[in-house]
């Protein structure tokens, strides 16, 4: 099979020299409603979530599988996320904040930061949720406005 001209081989080398979507969210080629963002770290509302709060925190370094970042670069990232859902917590009801790392659905390495107040709330199979965009925006600045980084 080819694809734009390419055989599957070099198709699938072209694939994986391309921004994922979230390189290109970072970026701000694609919106989203950012909580958080330092030089090497961003942070931003899951557009399908599964509870009101549930966001996803990445490294801006394109990197697929979260175990092949290197040591310093994966502390990091848990410690960005660590400030992220304590921001969470503090303006979002719920007793807890679960984290998830899939790494499925996106090749790009990313946690999930999910407002929990059973163990049933971190359920990826439940129908996700829907927020008007005012929604999303005011839950954004909610969050963002608590975060201390």
């Amino acid at each position: 099979m080819y694809h734009l001209g390419y055989s599957n081989s070099k198709y699938l080398k072209f694939l994986n020299k391309m921004a994922s979507i979230f390189s290109k969210i970072a970026s701000g080629e694609i919106p989203s409603w950012k909580i958080a963002e330092d030089s090497r770290f961003y942070a931003f509302l899951d557009i399908n979530p599964i509870s009101k709060g549930h966001t996803l925190v990445i490294p801006k370094k394109e990197t697929d599988y979260i175990f092949d970042l290197d040591s310093e670069e994966f502390s990091s990232l848990f410690a960005f996320a660590q400030k992220v859902g304590l921001a969470i917590k503090e303006a979002i009801p719920c007793k807890r904040v679960g984290v998830a790392v899939l790494g499925m659905e996106v090749p790009h390495a990313h946690i999930h930061l999910i407002p929990l107040n059973s163990e049933s709330d971190l359920d990826f199979k439940k129908e996700k949720l829907q927020f008007s965009t005012s929604e999303m925006e005011l839950i954004s600045k909610s969050i963002s406005s608590k975060i201390k980084i």
